[in-house]
């Protein structure tokens, strides 16, 4: 499935980070804190909109990659489903590449009602399997009464709806720890070059600048993204993500050097970059918000979501843990969005019942108030969100309406873009581990990437 974007999203994302470091570090809030907050106040629960059947007796089972916290709150949204609906529903945690998963267990006899995949590319696996089941009349006009026709389009396959948009992200921010930039005296760069010269002096202050989460492929892909779509453009985004031209083109070649400013300096990396390849995503968090004002890194790279994770720690989102929009590398700065797709792999009345709910404000509004989440539902009241940070950043989000650009990685083949091992995200980590080998790692994602799209 293909999806296009145009300025108006980044646009809409960047008047959010040009308010930027003033709107995102003076909030108050940690991510689990239900406290009033700058701004306003989190709203109560509100009464059920939604009726939904009774399923007594039915058991579901729900799939999805989600761990620790994430996996925590999502529980809470399904505690709420078998409270109204008499079901009892089971989470399974899946690993990726969740096509693999969900094959293994279809080939057995037992796929769960519902999966929520973290890829587009794997919703098209799901359909072209003949795993995926169209959303009923009941998910159907939540759909049309709460989204935009863009989360629409990104749960459909050749035009048939499969999947609901439960869950968003912005993945261009970058946290950091206050104490460690204020010991440094470094400001939040608002360019690339500002960002080196950042890292540059946090690291001569005895603080390596970054966590990078190398363990984790996906996240290499996503800082890949942010740099090509600042550098190259939204129309050169677009015709690569599609593979349009090939990962040997010249503007690769010009993101990955760039890119390589940063990776490239041990010194940098939390751990160094063996250090950084052996860190997975909660710990590249973690361990910048832990430590005082002597952590393992000043700063992180990731989404909205990262506040769930900071959660874990005693650092207080506002306060302990600030964040800044990703640098221009090129004219403009990066926008660079995400989600999860939920969709239903049997065709029984508990699998539908629950896409109703996932695509109604209901259900959203419960994982809102835990923090670390933003929803496309352009129903979910803002007073859900538990602080100013989500609170906006869920704003701008539905501000966009249509128009956004999507991660590249998961548009691609899940072979490609979506395989832990495998395609981009062991390319990264190739080049990671040795950033002066542009060419290699060019060659290599160009392998991939022909393979994987069948051209």
């Amino acid at each position: 499935m293909r999806r296009h974007g145009t300025s108006r999203t980044t646009l809409s994302w960047a008047a959010l980070a040009a308010a930027g470091t003033l709107v995102l570090t003076a909030c108050g809030g940690d991510g689990e804190k239900k406290e009033p907050t700058q701004g306003g106040t989190v709203s109560a629960p509100a009464a059920p909109k939604l009726v939904l059947p009774q399923l007594t007796g039915e058991k579901l089972e729900v799939a999805a990659v989600w761990t620790g916290p994430e996996q925590a709150n999502f529980t809470k949204v399904l505690k709420e489903f078998e409270k109204r609906t008499g079901a009892s529903v089971t989470f399974v945690p899946a690993q990726d590449p969740i096509v693999t998963f969900l094959g293994s267990k279809i080939a057995g006899g037992a796929p769960p009602d519902v999966a929520l995949l973290p890829q587009v590319g794997a919703l098209v696996s799901a359909v072209q399997n003949k795993w995926a089941q169209p959303v009923g009349p009941e998910a159907q006009a939540q759909l049309d009464k709460n989204y935009s026709a863009g989360w629409k389009k990104l749960g459909a396959v050749d035009g048939t709806q499969y999947g609901v948009y439960y869950k968003a992200a912005n993945k261009s921010l970058i946290w950091y720890n206050a104490k460690a930039f204020e010991a440094a005296g470094v400001k939040p760069p608002a360019t690339w070059k500002e960002l080196i010269t950042a890292a540059d002096t946090l690291s001569a202050s005895g603080t390596p600048a970054v966590s990078v989460a190398g363990a984790d492929g996906w996240t290499l892909t996503d800082w890949f993204e942010n740099v090509y779509l600042s550098q190259a453009g939204p129309e050169k985004y677009d015709q690569l993500a599609k593979h349009q031209i090939k990962w040997t083109d010249d503007s690769v070649k010009q993101a990955l050097t760039t890119l390589g400013e940063l990776f490239g300096r041990k010194d940098f990396l939390a751990g160094g970059p063996s250090g950084a390849l052996s860190t997975e995503f909660p710990k590249s968090v973690t361990q910048t918000f832990t430590g005082g004002d002597r952590p393992a890194a000043a700063m992180v790279y990731e989404g909205d979501f990262v506040a769930v994770n900071i959660a874990q720690t005693e650092a207080k989102v506002g306060k302990d843990a600030l964040v800044f929009p990703f640098p221009a590398v090129g004219a403009k700065a990066p926008v660079v969005s995400g989600g999860d797709v939920a969709v239903a792999l049997k065709p029984s009345k508990g699998a539908q019942a629950l896409l109703t709910f996932l695509a109604s404000p209901d259900a959203a509004e419960i994982q809102a108030r835990e923090g670390g989440f933003v929803s496309p539902n352009k129903a979910v009241d803002p007073g859900a969100y538990p602080n100013d940070i989500q609170r906006d950043i869920a704003k701008a989000l539905i501000a966009a309406g249509d128009d956004f650009r999507f991660d590249m990685s998961d548009q691609a083949p899940a072979a490609f873009g979506g395989t832990p091992g495998a395609g981009e995200w062991k390319a990264l980590q190739d080049f990671l581990a040795n950033p002066a080998d542009v060419a290699g790692a060019q060659a290599k994602l160009e392998a991939d990437a022909a393979k994987a799209y069948g051209n």
